[in-house]
Formats: C-alpha cells, structure tokens, sequence
C-alpha cells in the first residue's frame, strides 16, 4: 500500500511541476505535446496492444487537449482528434475489433453523403476548404473510430479505473497552470459572462468541459478509489480545487455536466448496494454535499456574489437575461430551419458555417452538435443520432457492471448540446460506454459489499 501511495504522489506531483513549468517556460508545452505522442506510439508498437495500451495513450491525449490549446502546444487545433483517431487504428491494427461493431461501420458510412454534398456546395475556391469540412466532422470521426475499437472490447473495472485516472492527470496540469494565468479576481470581474481570464486566456467553454470531466474523475475516486485516509485526503483535495477552477469560468455548461455525472455515479452505486452499504453511501454523500456547499460558498464570496448570478442566469446587477443559453439557441433554430430546408441529406457538411459566415460577417461554429448533423445531414442525421443513443442503451442489458456507462452517455449527450465536438473528450468517453465490463472475484465482492467507498 505504501508503495502505492507513492507512485500516485509522484504521478500527480510530475503533472503539478508540469502545469508550473509550462506557465514559466511555455515553450514546454510543445515539447510536452510531442513527448505525448512519441511516448503512446513507442509503448503501443513495443507491446503491440496486448493491455490496450491505445485506449491509456488515448485517454492521455483527451486529458491534455484543452491544457495544451490553452498553451500552444499543439501543431494544430485538431491534432488531439487526429492523435486519438491514429492511436485506435493502431490499436485495432493490432487487437482486432468484434465483429457486432458493424453497426458503427455503418455509422461513418452515414457521414459520407453530408461530406460530398458539403465539398460540391461550398465555393472550390473557398479559403480553408478543407479545414471547414474537417472542424466539423473530424469529432464524428473519431468518435466512429473509438467506439469500433472499443465496441465489446473486455476489460476489468480496476482498469477503467486507471483509465480514468490517466485522463485526469493532465487536468491537474491544466488546474495549477489556471491558478498561477488567473490574475486576482476582483481586478477582473466586472459581469457574469464566460471569462476568458480565468480560463488561462482560452476558451471558457471548453476549459470548462475539460475542468468538469476532471471534478467527476477525482470525486469518483473519492467514492471507488479512497481504500485509507491518504488517499481520499489527496482525491478530495485535487477534485476540490478543480471544481473551484471550473466555477470560476463562469461557464456553465461543462460544470453542471459533471455535476450531473456524479450524481448518475452515486445513484448506480446506491441501487448496487445492499442495505448495510447504503446507510454508509449515504454518510459519505452526506459529507460530499457539505464540502460541495462549502466550495460553492467559497467561491461565491471569492467573486463578490457574482457566481450565484451566473447560474441564476441573471447579470451583476441581478437582472435576468434576455438569452438563457448565450445565444446559442439562435443557432440552433437556424440549424433546424436549415435541416427543414434540405430535411433529405441536408445542407452538407460545413455549409452551415459557410452560411452563417455570409449572414453575420464572421465565423460562428455551431454550438450543439445534435442540430448540426441535422441540418448537415438531414435525414441520415436523425438516423445518425438512433444509432448513437440506442447502442449503448441495448449492450447495457448486457454490461450492467459497467457503473460509469450512463455517466459515459450522459456526458456526451450533455457535451454535445453546449460544446458540440469541439474536443475530442466527447466522442472518446462516449466509445467508453461500449466497452465490455467486468470485475474479478474479488473486485465484484468488494463492490457489492461496497467498501471500495
């Protein structure tokens, strides 16, 4: 045990030293984001993937995406989904995928038809051609990829475990880099909007995607992963100043996603539990809420009352807002006006952007990916969307040990209505509630009887 507490020290004091280097010398982050690829590419070649050692670089790659944006230290912005894409080929190169995965074969086939019509709608002679239809599809993409790669793929829940941990690592990163970029906080708020300075100069909303996959990571670890006092000390400090990091964006959508998912969690593990267990779940939720609260009075006194108005939807003056999601419903309006117009294949793939460019006069992305492959792709989207969401729904009459499934569904569910596929977090965690779970003897009697909480 004392060896494991120390190799989890070292692991989390390499990614605080890393966030400190990277804000005093940022020209680190580039060595860092090459050493990422290097470094996965080396140990899947070597062991050819016999431990799935993809899914671990890739999971890596997820959790250092935003960090790296936010410090340059990425060749381009779509790198990381390329990374992911060409690690799971890799992986697949090497194990094989199942057979029963032809239902996500059939999935990328349903994306060509909006690629052809988006190539041959768009003017040839359009800058960034190529970059438009990739930005707006390589999510799609790599989310196909994953989840062949992961569709009934076998693996033990102490192994997810550390899967997740492996994307949480950089997110601490990512958190101290935030405390040591952030100015203090009465110098820069003046509102309630989405701030960009507590969100390390990028971002808010994907800072804050990132930031709340990190807080349910380490406060699921608090709950499955604290076996003595040392190690849920260390989780619940680490999740702690990651929710606080993240309620300081002022953007909402990423922390209530992952709110939403440690409620999910404790709920899964409340209804495995037997009745002795409850009663200690429910302690443990108990001291979760009151340090939860405390974070949230914390920070309310930290940004002078400001943060309750954010997510009352109101500005600092109390007023309600006009636009309760930013004007991000005016997109998506737009979006289901396009896929009523072209309700067969749709507009194509890109064209939406290409249209709101005209109509503005600056680029705007769109924001939900849901109504995206709508009107991009009309009908086939809505067959799209089917098959995204029943999947994993079917395989878990069969998966029921996987206890993060519908943390994973929800997530990218949640992620696509306020981020769309922005990153690449998203359609990796969704190829996650694919994969076949299963504890041994002894994980299963430990669960059941719920001391790993």
């Amino acid at each position: 045990m004392e060896s494991k507490i120390k190799n989890y020290l070292f692991l989390i004091g390499f990614h605080i030293v890393l966030g400190i280097l990277i804000y005093l010398v940022p020209f680190i982050s580039k060595i860092y984001g090459i050493l990422i690829i290097v470094v996965g590419l080396y140990f899947i070649i070597k062991t050819r993937n016999k431990n799935n050692e993809v899914l671990y670089a890739a999971a890596y790659v997820v959790g250092s995406e935003v960090f790296l944006r936010m410090t340059l230290g990425n060749p381009n912005h779509e790198f990381s989904k390329y990374s992911v894409i060409v690690f799971l080929i890799l992986g697949m190169f090497y194990s094989g995928f199942s057979k029963s995965s032809i239902i996500y074969t059939f999935f990328l086939a349903l994306l060509v038809p909006g690629i052809v019509i988006g190539i041959s709608e768009m003017s040839l002679f359009a800058p960034n051609l190529r970059k438009t239809i990739m930005f707006n599809i390589s999510g799609e993409i790599a989310l196909g990829i994953s989840a062949l790669y992961c569709y009934d793929r076998k693996i033990t829940i102490k192994e997810l475990n550390n899967l997740l941990l492996i994307m949480g690592l950089p997110i601490i990163s990512c958190s101290i880099y935030l405390i040591l970029f952030t100015p203090e906080l009465k110098e820069i708020l003046t509102g309630t909007s989405s701030n960009s300075e507590t969100s390390g100069g990028f971002g808010p909303n994907q800072v804050s995607t990132c930031l709340g996959l990190g807080m349910f990571i380490f406060f699921s670890r608090v709950l499955l992963e604290s076996r003595n006092k040392t190690f849920l000390v260390i989780n619940l400090l680490l999740a702690l100043n990651i929710t606080y990091r993240g309620l300081i964006t002022f953007s909402r959508g990423g922390m209530i996603t992952g709110f939403i998912m440690i409620i999910i969690l404790v709920f899964v593990i409340y209804v495995y539990s037997r009745k002795v267990s409850k009663l200690k779940l429910l302690s443990i939720v108990s001291f979760l809420i009151a340090v939860l609260s405390f974070i949230w009075i914390f920070t309310e006194i930290k940004t002078g009352g400001l943060i309750s108005k954010r997510y009352a939807n109101q500005d600092a003056l109390g007023k309600v807002k006009s636009s309760r999601f930013t004007g991000r419903e005016e997109l998506a309006a737009g979006e289901i006006d396009m896929f009523l117009s072209s309700p067969f294949l749709g507009i194509g793939v890109g064209k939406g952007t290409e249209l709101r460019t005209e109509s503005m006069g600056f680029i705007c992305a769109s924001h939900n990916e849901i109504t995206r492959l709508l009107a991009e792709h009309g009908s086939l989207g809505i067959l799209i969307l089917m098959i995204l969401f029943f999947t994993p729904i079917f395989l878990y009459i069969d998966n029921k040990q996987n206890i993060y499934i519908f943390c994973f569904i929800f997530f990218w569910l949640l992620t696509l209505n306020h981020a769309s596929t922005r990153t690449a977090a998203p359609s990796f965690i969704y190829a996650l509630s694919l994969l076949k779970v299963k504890f041994d003897d002894q994980e299963e009697t430990v669960v059941r009887r719920k001391q790993v909480i």
